[in-house]
């Protein structure tokens, strides 16, 4: 049954998703193994959209599902020994309110087994400095869709970097405008053209982090 549930992800649906998660559940299914199940229909949602067979807008009605069952699993999983990949600081920055791109970057983020502490939108920098403080987070991502954001992720950066944070915070930027040449500029390690490449980046960072 589980097979039909990464299936039922992958092929975006929904009321099939959550019907199998509830049987899953009264059947005594562990949690973590259906939460590893709907990870691996992500996945391939994932894919499907790096391949132009599926659009933004089929990222986000996957994150709205993926949300659903995090709702359905959640008693279940807070007793389960559920072991984080790592944790990962997200906002999109100062002067900034547009949250689409960001929201589907984060449920991404969660469904490849990561902690994601979201910020929301227009997040002046101390805030970022705060956040990555308080969760000893080695991954910030920062979104922009806007150019005006160019200037507030580059502030940013200068504060990470005067808080003494710099030298262990992976930097990645993402957002419609966002290129090679803004991440140079503004001083990120790297930038994503998509929600996948910020899983691969983040993942990247936090494995070679945990292999030192």
């Amino acid at each position: 049954m589980l097979e039909q549930l990464v299936k039922a992800l992958a092929e975006l649906e929904e009321d099939r998703v959550l019907e199998i998660v509830r049987q899953e559940l009264d059947c005594g299914t562990e949690p973590l193994s259906i939460l590893q199940a709907c990870q691996r229909g992500m996945t391939e949602v994932g894919s499907r959209f790096e391949s132009n067979e599926y659009f933004v807008s089929d990222l986000m009605m996957s994150g709205e599902i993926f949300k659903q069952v995090g709702v359905l699993l959640e008693e279940g999983l807070k007793s389960a020994s559920q072991v984080s990949s790592g944790t990962v600081v997200i906002g999109t920055v100062a002067g900034d309110i547009h949250d689409i791109g960001k929201d589907i970057v984060v449920n991404m983020l969660k469904s490849a087994n990561l902690d994601v502490t979201d910020l929301g939108v227009d997040v002046p920098p101390a805030r970022f400095v705060t956040a990555l403080q308080e969760t000893n987070a080695s991954v910030l991502g920062m979104s922009g869709l806007l150019t005006l954001a160019f200037d507030s992720m580059k502030e940013t950066v200068v504060a990470i970097e005067e808080a003494g944070l710099r030298g262990r915070v992976h930097i990645m930027i993402g957002g419609g405008p966002v290129n090679g040449d803004v991440c140079e500029v503004v001083g990120a390690d790297s930038w994503g053209a998509d929600a996948q490449a910020a899983v691969r980046l983040a993942k990247t960072w936090l494995d070679v982090g945990a292999q030192t």
